[in-house]
């Protein structure tokens, strides 16, 4: 049997364990104190008084092993059976929802193993072999993980070619929003008190943001962005317009210095016609390769807008402008911390190491959308 998390004995370990106890029950009989008793056979104090008090009440059967209560009734065979069909979910096994409790974790082991545990019990099991109780992660039905896997394995090696990237910057472009009212983040409160974060009900407007991560080996990743108000005002944008992302892409390769290859996903206002004639004309120093559908954990700027939330979480803001602020001084910060924007294109994935054994296929053009032509030739 394996016990990766603790709380069960192998039969050489409990042997030991009750050795340890007869050497203190000696010691008893011979009148030593419990502190030395203690230093001698490197277990707590606390433990040998109890001992001794056991002993006193009940003679040698008292402080004897009464065995690990937690070890587990299923087998090795069993245990990885269980994990298997935890994995496949609840909606497999015929439940409406996705969330794995302890009651419907104890039914699987009855209806499996015809094994009765208790809800503790299952508790204790499921934390002895690495499972735990977490927030689950978004994923859209649409997405098709193989596709996912095939851009990553096929495509990314294309996307930081070696000769591309001897000069060329690869930019990570992706947008967010945030509204009046901020993300709830968790915070110390009095057990059976729920802690009560006061926000403004009145009051509309929305924050958009766009950025751009970008990395080139042997520089400093750069983050890169930019922030517009929507206040509801009467033909006022409500977001960024292709001629902003146009902007931005300019102005990345200005504070960048050369060329880009720029990655991003399928937004219907990436592929309008005018952008589509930009990345054309610009076809020098400007490629364009596009995410697959459903898939923003391959976008590290994904990652960055999940560290700007969770900061401002529970933010009291009287207005949108104090939104901004908050929104602006985050992003800030981030630019003077390359390591986290590095750290969140390992978090997708991803690597900037050349594979000198990896040639591009001249063949192969950058994606594009359908009916959309590739920005620039192949310049493996």
């Amino acid at each position: 049997m394996r016990y990766p998390q603790g709380g069960g004995l192998t039969d050489a370990e409990r042997a030991g364990r009750e050795r340890v106890r007869l050497q203190a029950v000696a010691a008893f009989e011979a009148g030593e104190k419990s502190r030395e008793i203690a230093a001698a056979l490197r277990v707590s104090e606390r433990s040998v008084k109890r001992w001794r008090r056991q002993w006193r009440e009940e003679g040698l059967a008292g402080v004897a092993s009464k065995g690990s209560p937690g070890r587990p009734r299923l087998s090795e065979t069993q245990i990885a059976r269980l994990e298997r069909e935890l994995e496949r979910g609840p909606l497999a096994h015929g439940w409406d929802d996705q969330r794995w409790t302890l009651g419907r974790v104890k039914t699987m082991i009855g209806r499996l193993f015809h094994v009765s545990y208790t809800v503790e019990g299952t508790w204790r099991l499921l934390r002895r072999y690495g499972w735990s109780w977490q927030q689950p992660a978004r994923r859209a039905i649409e997405r098709d993980d193989d596709a996912v896997e095939l851009w990553r394995r096929e495509v990314w090696p294309r996307v930081r070619a070696p000769r591309r990237l001897n000069n060329a910057w690869v930019v990570f472009e992706d947008e967010a929003g945030q509204s009046m009212t901020p993300p709830r983040a968790r915070t110390w409160g009095r057990q059976g008190t729920t802690p009560v974060v006061r926000v403004r009900g009145r009051g509309s407007g929305r924050v958009s943001m766009a950025g751009m991560t970008c990395y080139k080996p042997g520089e400093r990743p750069r983050l890169i962005y930019a922030i517009r108000e929507y206040r509801g005002r009467k033909d006022e944008p409500k977001g960024f317009g292709w001629k902003d992302y146009r902007d931005l892409i300019i102005r990345a390769r200005i504070q960048l210095g050369g060329p880009i290859v720029l990655v991003w996903d399928n937004l219907r206002m990436h592929l309008v016609a005018p952008l589509r004639e930009f990345f054309e004309v610009n076809a020098v120093w400007l490629t364009v390769f596009q995410l697959p559908t459903y898939a923003p954990d391959l976008n590290p700027q994904e990652g960055i807008w999940s560290l700007v939330k969770r900061g401002i979480g529970n933010l009291a803001a009287a207005d949108l402008s104090q939104i901004t602020r908050a929104v602006k001084r985050r992003l800030k910060m981030l630019q003077y911390r390359p390591e986290v924007i590095d750290g969140y294109l390992a978090g997708a994935g991803l690597s900037m190491a050349l594979s000198p054994d990896r040639r591009c296929d001249e063949n192969v053009r950058p994606l594009t959308s359908p009916g959309m032509a590739a920005s620039s030739p192949c310049l493996c």
